[in-house]
């Protein structure tokens, strides 16, 4: 049980700016009753329980919205963690993002706490195909940190958009279309210009782009959060920031790939020497070196044919 005092320490620490941890996610306040929950840059591992990115907690009169699960049973106590030295209300609602091991694998833990999981169809389909695969390379990649964990799917599914209307808060829950996974989503509280993006928006990080992601959906998912002109903006990787921020680091780097790889493709280039690409205008992103290449050869597929 957490003390009185040490609650109050904690809330002290938060309010002054400086961070607070639970485990490997660092706790920062947003605006007021809204938190960014963020994990490491780094690879999935033992320590950090599949919980490298970014989760959001919105506190209201009559309990918690959590915006991603964490990546699995044990990564999600490790969020409740976090929670719990903040609030003692209890979650209410789950929202998952997306089809990502960590916006949906810890939806078992808040099940069986009593909350109300909440996600797109289009996420949920991309949960279903991709999920053997994904608790496959977590068992290699956090060992026992996985056990406890199982499938567990949204109790409210929708297609294009959802309103929740919780503790005096309306939440714009808005299917995005195509972006990093499927079945993006991102979260709208319009009483707190403040959005939560998912996977739609990386900063300090570069972004990945993988065989299910859909780099001209991306963009577009990125115009519709930044027609909403949000004050505050809750990566799926990364610190809260500004829209500037945001685009910065997501969106100016995947409109540059993808004209460096059409200039490249209109020059005869192949898959193969598309590594070579040059992208060191965002050099300064961590995981650069790792994802770059990757990125690249991913875009030239996707804009091959088009």
């Amino acid at each position: 049980m957490i003390s009185v005092k040490i609650l109050l320490a904690l809330v002290f620490l938060l309010a002054a700016g400086n961070p607070v941890r639970a485990g490997t996610l660092e706790i920062r306040k947003v605006t007021d009753g809204i938190w960014a929950l963020i994990g490491p840059n780094e690879q999935r591992s033992a320590a950090n329980l599949a919980n490298n990115a970014t989760f959001g907690m919105v506190v209201t009169d009559e309990g918690v919205v959590l915006i991603d699960p964490g990546g699995s049973w044990q990564g999600a106590e490790q969020i409740h963690a976090a929670i719990r030295t903040l609030t003692d209300r209890p979650v209410k609602y789950v929202i998952d993002t997306g089809g990502q091991d960590h916006r949906w694998l810890g939806n078992g833990y808040w099940r069986a706490e009593g909350a109300r999981v909440i996600a797109s169809a289009d996420a949920v389909a991309d949960q279903q195909e991709r999920g053997s695969m994904q608790l496959s390379l977590l068992a290699q990649l956090i060992g026992q940190g996985l056990a406890g964990t199982e499938p567990a799917y949204a109790d409210v599914i929708f297609d294009d958009a959802y309103l929740l209307d919780f503790g005096g808060l309306r939440f714009d829950i808005v299917s995005a279309g195509p972006a990093h996974t499927p079945g993006d989503s991102f979260v709208w509280l319009a009483a707190k210009r403040t959005v939560f993006t998912g996977d739609i928006i990386f900063v300090d990080r570069l972004l990945g782009i993988g065989p299910q992601s859909n780099a001209e959906g991306w963009i577009a998912a990125i115009e519709r959060i930044a027609a909403l002109q949000p004050e505050h903006v809750v990566p799926g990787h990364g610190h809260a920031t500004t829209l500037a921020r945001a685009k910065a680091d997501t969106y100016d780097y995947l409109v540059d790939l993808r004209q460096k790889i059409a200039d490249y493709i209109e020059t005869g280039g192949d898959a193969i020497g598309s590594v070579k690409v040059d992208q060191s205008a965002f050099a300064r992103l961590e995981q650069f070196e790792a994802l770059a290449g990757r990125n690249a050869q991913q875009v030239f597929t996707e804009m091959e044919w088009e």
